[in-house]
This record gives C-alpha cells, structure tokens and sequence, in this order.
C-alpha cells in the first residue's frame, strides 16, 4: 500500500552513522517525515540551532557521510520530549507501533498496518524504555533465526517499514 502515510520516531540514538544511514533509508522507502528525540544527534539546525557552532557542525559532517543527501530531501524535526510526540502523532490519528522484543509484541510478518503509522525506534543497545513502550499502541518484532537476539537499528527499522509500506 504505497500510500500509506509513515514516519519515524528515533528516540535516543547515539550514534551519527545510524542516524545519517537511517535518514536514507527512510527516504528510500516514502516516509513522509523523521522525528529526532531525546539524545538522538540531529544535522545542523538553521540559525536558531541551540548547540554550540563546533558541535552542531561535526555531528552534521558524521550524519552527512552515511545520510548523503537525504537529511536534505526528507523532512524531519529535532525535539527532547519524546512523551509530548507521541501525544501529538496519536491526537493527528497515527497508531505508534515499537519496534521491540516484548512479552506483547506481535511478529512483524503477523502486522497488518493502519493508514497512519508512526514507527518507533530506540536505542542501540537497551532498546526502547519500558514507560516508553506503555505509551505505545503496539509492539512488533522481527522473528529471529540465528544465535543473535537483535538486529542493528538501521537494519530492522529497513526491514519494519518494507513490511509496513506494502503489508
């Protein structure tokens, strides 16, 4: 269904190259906007940007080396408050789905989703926090094969909007 409307929620990413490669990714894939939250580095803002000039610059040039160009085709928004983005996507219809191993979580295959999607990612190593997850509407994970428990973040947000774009 490519017309779906989806975007992403990256909360508390730390590394640059995630974030860079996932932009790509989500612009490869239609999603209508990304949201940074929390810690997640984010490229350089306009001139209203908070962080010091240095920083702001080589956190850009890191997401600029896996990203390139698509943290300047595809729309996105920087903000701390991860509770108070996912109030405003669920007041403008968006069902919040994690992406999260949970004693809840549905398989990704099993997911039939709605026409708006919002599609929360977390943290490379911990994953998404608990009181985070009880804010969302659904948890999905990927069905695992091997030895490892998890994918990388960019890989399984690639696989979760493949599935969510055309399930």
């Amino acid at each position: 269904m490519l017309h779906r409307d989806i975007v992403v929620i990256a909360h508390d990413l730390r590394s640059t190259h995630n974030v860079g490669s996932l932009l790509r990714t989500c612009e490869g894939l239609g999603v209508s906007r990304v949201y940074l939250t929390g810690y997640t580095p984010y490229p350089a803002l306009a001139a209203d940007d908070p962080r010091l000039p240095h920083i702001a610059v080589k956190l850009t040039k890191q997401i600029n080396k896996t990203a390139l160009g698509a943290e300047t085709m595809l729309p996105w928004t920087q903000s701390e408050s991860i509770a108070a983005r996912i109030e405003q996507l669920h007041a403008g219809g968006y069902t919040v789905v994690a992406l999260e191993q949970t004693k809840d979580s549905i398989r990704l295959p099993d997911y039939q989703a709605p026409e708006k999607v919002a599609l929360l990612l977390g943290r490379e190593v911990e994953g998404i926090d608990p009181a985070i997850l009880s804010i969302c509407d659904v948890h999905l994970e990927i069905p695992m094969f091997g030895q490892k428990e998890s994918f990388n973040v960019v890989q399984a947000a690639a696989m979760a909007l493949y599935q969510l774009r055309f399930s």
